[in-house]
């Protein structure tokens, strides 16, 4: 079975965090619509959030990294 967050291939969307908000509830917001707009389904995006939010600060931006291109 494939993993809902295989980010392994071309379809990172793009969210751009420099000048935004930076609390974690704001670069959700910009990551959720950013993978709505990339087409993404609800599984992945449900799958995404769970990764995001299983840690701290810190983590929560290294998983934006791995699946998003971070402008």
């Amino acid at each position: 079975m494939k993993n809902e967050l295989d980010h392994s291939h071309a379809d990172r969307p793009t969210v751009r965090l420099v000048g935004a908000n930076g609390n974690a509830i704001n670069i959700l917001g910009l990551c959720f619509r950013a993978a709505r707009g990339a087409g993404w389904s609800a599984k992945r995006i449900a799958a995404f959030r769970a990764e995001a939010t299983s840690g701290d600060y810190g983590y929560l931006h290294a998983v934006v990294r791995a699946h998003f291109e971070v402008k």
